[in-house]
């Protein structure tokens, strides 16, 4: 079976490299002059995934479209652009699968519903979520990740189609709740790296418990199931993103607040920003995210917003 991957990041090489080991006949795509796809075109590695010849390189997006089934892996807030380029080759039946984490900025949407704003004859999405870091993939290390659609067919087909000795996929029950709580972790790894920063990594525990809860609330607003919260696309995910020195969104939060550069993408600084809308929106308190989304971009320092959100907590743990 041909199967695109468009995005040649660590985690769009990394699908690249795994569908390939599956047998599947792969395409990368890549920007021009994208310096990810240079280091492929060039040794055909970028330092954590090396890609056999098998894999087809191309900067063509009408040649990355002609696959059935198409993964996309990219910066959250270039999606919407993204389905802009691709609306004008008018693909036809397509199944779209996002392997990536997080919320539009400017409205709240969820990342399947920027897909189905594009408005493709015929298209599906579904979404490929959970917990795993590329370095340990590919050194053997197997992990459990989740596979959720409104289409029964697409994600049933999906799940036995990905599934092997390294990556055992569930099936999805909550699109929302999947949705809202794989990107809500992000915001969640960040504070657990503003705790590596002040040396208070003790309070991860009562962060874990706390996170997990006002995320919840916010799916169960929102229309999902709240116990979504506690399955592989949130709770299941913090043992790498909260805990794990490989999380870029831990990692940015630990540089932030020693004054640090981080050159890598962190999901969680957007997703903070879309998840301010979404409590006022849907009258949510998200005392985390929003300790969080002061410290970045209202100047609160670091210490205050947590001693703050911690007295909180000793007066109300749900």
């Amino acid at each position: 079976m041909d199967i695109s991957v468009i995005g040649c990041g660590r985690w769009g090489a990394f699908l690249a490299w795994y569908l390939d080991r599956l047998s599947f006949r792969v395409r990368l795509y890549g920007r021009p002059h994208s310096k990810h796809f240079e280091a492929f075109l060039s040794d055909r590695t970028n330092g954590l995934t090396t890609l056999s010849p098998r894999v087809r390189l191309t900067t063509d997006l009408k040649e990355a479209l002609e696959p059935e089934i198409i993964l996309i892996s990219v910066n959250a807030q270039g999606l919407r652009a993204l389905m802009g380029e691709i609306s004008t080759f008018a693909p036809k039946n397509k199944l779209f699968v996002l392997c990536m984490k997080g919320l539009e900025t400017t409205s709240g949407k969820r990342l399947s519903e920027i897909v189905q704003d594009a408005a493709l004859d015929g298209a599906r999405t579904a979404v490929w979520l959970g917990p795993g870091h590329v370095q340990e993939f590919t050194a053997g290390t197997p992990n459990c990740m989740v596979i959720d659609s409104a289409d029964e067919a697409a994600k049933c087909m999906l799940v036995d189609a990905f599934s092997s000795d390294l990556i055992r996929f569930y099936y999805g029950r909550d699109l929302i709740g999947n949705e809202v709580g794989a990107a809500a972790k992000n915001v969640i790894g960040i504070a657990a790296g503003v705790l590596d920063g002040l040396s208070v990594p003790s309070l991860k525990g009562a962060l874990s418990s706390r996170g997990t809860r006002e995320v919840a609330r916010l799916i169960a607003a929102m229309g999902g199931n709240p116990y979504s919260a506690y399955g592989l696309c949130h709770l299941g995910d913090y043992a790498a993103t909260v805990f794990s020195p490989l999380s870029h969104n831990r990692r940015f939060g630990e540089a932030f607040v020693r004054g640090e550069a981080f050159g890598e993408l962190a999901e969680g600084v957007d997703t903070a920003k879309a998840l301010r809308l979404l409590s006022q929106k849907y009258h949510v308190e998200l005392p985390i995210c929003d300790a969080v989304f002061d410290a970045l971009f209202e100047n609160v320092p670091a210490a205050k917003a947590v001693e703050h959100l911690f007295e909180r907590s000793l007066k109300h743990e749900f």
